[in-house]
């Protein structure tokens, strides 16, 4: 049986649907931006690539807990 996809991963499909870019280049992309707090490369990512709000959101919370997972 496969696992439902739960949290910000469960928009992944439809954000690289609709944006067509893979979820890595996103991560990439906000990696890559100097900006590091939440809600500015939410911001960002609106208004510089054209993403919606919820969308935007799940990128940089999934990105960003990612990271503090790593630097544990």
């Amino acid at each position: 049986m496969t696992e439902t996809v739960k949290g910000p991963a469960s928009y992944f499909p439809s954000i690289e649907k609709k944006y067509g870019r893979p979820i890595t280049e996103w991560k990439e992309l906000i990696h890559a931006s100097p900006l590091t707090k939440h809600m500015e490369l939410v911001a960002w990512l609106k208004t510089e690539h054209g993403l919606g709000h919820g969308h935007a959101n799940a990128l940089v919370a999934h990105t960003l807990a990612e990271t503090a997972s790593k630097d544990r």
